[in-house]
């Protein structure tokens, strides 16, 4: 898999300085990283592929406490803790997500993938053209 910035890249970005765990884990993320670019656009510039790959990367490791990051349910948006009463709740925010690796709306803009769907029939090919009498259309005199 192609990763398309290093953890200096990742590093240069934030003021956040890495543990020894994130640093561990931050080239498999990359790598994810790389492997949803290329899924969206493989043919988008090398420069937006380093941007989008730290961005994704800053955003999934951006959790608040670092310490306390992976305990959090994925996609939350608030949570509380209790001890004595073992309570605990989360709240899920619409479209959240916390700890994913994930390609934002601006991320998409600047890999230059499209958004539209489509279709293409082969077979459309091999019908002959229509005659606009048959359908109605225009005036032939």
């Amino acid at each position: 898999m192609a990763s398309y910035a290093t953890i200096d890249d990742v590093q240069a970005r934030t003021t956040h300085t890495f543990t020894s765990d994130e640093l561990r884990v931050l080239p498999a993320l990359l790598e994810d990283a790389g492997a949803i670019i290329d899924a969206y656009n493989a043919q988008a510039p090398e420069a937006a592929k380093l941007t989008v790959s730290c961005r994704m990367v800053i955003r999934a490791m951006s959790t608040g406490d670092a310490s306390n990051a992976w305990n959090v349910p994925t996609g939350a948006a608030q949570g509380s803790m209790a001890a004595g009463g073992y309570s605990q709740s989360w709240s899920v925010a619409q479209g959240g997500s916390v700890g994913e690796l994930y390609l934002t709306k601006g991320d998409r803009a600047l890999l230059g993938g499209s958004n539209k769907i489509g279709s293409y029939s082969p077979v459309q090919e091999l019908a002959p053209p229509l005659d606009p009498l048959c359908l109605g259309v225009g005036h032939y005199d």
